[in-house]
């Protein structure tokens, strides 16, 4: 995520630039004042926190019934510092979550919740199809939304010393949702990082863009479908999604493409592309233009896909890449789209090859940030400029053959 304290819908089971890059912090600082920022006495703490939140004006009623009973959860502690990197293909991820059964029950929910999706299309320019593609992958429709007290996470994350700056507002405004009967601190439920609902939000959100569908007067996302869609479609809308643009399409690319010029960066249209022989698989060539990206997750023989402005919405609400495309071309899907070419990619390395590779690129001067055998944006950047050094295709894959050039 990028916008300042955001971190909705995350799903964080596959998020992991938090815990690449956090620093380890000692959790046992000092802390007796009660203003205490993080860590230390936990009642101290938690009067720096109603001290905050009265500050904001939420009445001291509401912040002793939040705050009541509030403990530190290690589960979360564990599975925080458990985060496990993202490593599979984007062939192996989306075969996997998009399936034929969550396409089917999305078509279904989409029918069900005609009207609220119409709502959501005609207030906040957002498609059915893009809203339920989070749903299904978020939380099954639902169905899967975690177990952990969402208050004891919040404060856990929050008195944890590693990020109470992302963590601590959100504990606030699950204080502000204590005041105004979205969140019952004893009962709610949710992610083991604070996110709630069938959208996954997190409080600021929640409070930000919360939308009553049902019309009951309150902002329920883990009960109320119609709550969920309509606050899901707000946020995406203000994350800069263009009403009635596109976000991916599937294409087909000729072998002389300049390869070096794909991947995620500016400065091509469209219309350039299709002058380079890119071929939307649908046919569709009505935005030529548009800013537009060509896309291969897994190089130059693997599919391949055009993304466009609204794609970027995607990278708001999670960075991996192979999530966010995966995403994008299940919203597709359920739009009518068929199922994509995966062509006959070359095999990508395994763990300790990737690390090699990433070690071998950082000694020829590359940043490629963590060695985490992750084949981010950063190691495929710098794998496309010594691919094209090489006189390789410049494609940003990482094969064997590659890694034995180099």
């Amino acid at each position: 995520m990028t916008r300042g304290t955001r971190r909705s819908l995350l799903s964080l089971a596959l998020f992991t630039l938090l815990a690449s890059t956090a620093q380890a912090q000692d959790t046992t600082a000092p802390a007796t004042q009660a203003t205490a920022a993080c860590g230390g006495d936990l009642s101290a703490f938690l009067d720096g926190v109603k001290t905050e939140a009265l500050a904001r004006g939420i009445p001291a009623e509401a912040i002793d019934r939040a705050l009541a009973g509030a403990a530190i959860d290690q589960k979360v502690l564990s599975r925080d510092r458990a985060q496990g990197v993202f490593k599979q293909t984007f062939t192996e991820f989306s075969t996997r979550t998009v399936s034929k059964a969550r396409l089917d029950i999305g078509a279904r929910k989409m029918k069900e919740y005609a009207a609220v999706f119409d709502r959501a299309q005609s207030e906040f320019g957002v498609p059915a199809a893009v809203i339920t593609a989070f749903w299904a992958l978020e939380t099954d429709f639902g169905a899967v939304q975690g177990d952990f007290n969402t208050r004891n996470a919040l404060v856990t994350l929050a008195h944890d010393c590693r990020r109470p700056e992302l963590f601590r507002p959100q504990l606030i405004a699950a204080i502000e949702m204590v005041q105004h009967g979205d969140l019952d601190p004893a009962t709610t439920t949710g992610a083991w990082a604070g996110e709630i609902g069938q959208v996954q939000m997190l409080p600021e959100d929640i409070i930000a863009f919360g939308v009553d569908g049902d019309g009951d007067g309150h902002v329920k996302l883990k009960d109320s479908s119609p709550d969920a869609i309509l606050t899901a479609a707000k946020f995406i809308q203000s994350l800069g999604f263009k009403a009635g643009e596109p976000w991916i399409q599937e294409v087909s690319v000729p072998d002389t493409l300049p390869w070096e010029k794909t991947g995620l960066q500016p400065g091509m249209t469209a219309g350039d592309w299709f002058a380079l022989g890119v071929t939307p698989r649908d046919g569709n060539t009505a935005f030529p233009q548009l800013a537009a990206s060509v896309v291969i997750p897994q190089g130059h023989k693997g599919v391949a896909f055009m993304t466009y402005p609204n794609f970027n919405i995607y990278l708001e609400w999670n960075q991996s890449f192979i999530y966010t495309t995966s995403a994008a071309y299940f919203a597709t899907r359920l739009n009518g789209a068929p199922p994509y070419d995966a062509g006959n990619p070359e095999t990508g390395l395994g763990d300790d090859e990737m690390k090699a590779l990433q070690t071998r690129l950082q000694t020829l001067g590359h940043d490629v940030g963590k060695i985490d055998g992750i084949l981010g944006s950063g190691t495929r950047a710098a794998l496309q400029k010594e691919q094209q050094r090489l006189g390789m295709p410049a494609d940003g894959w990482a094969t064997q053959a590659v890694l034995n050039a180099l």
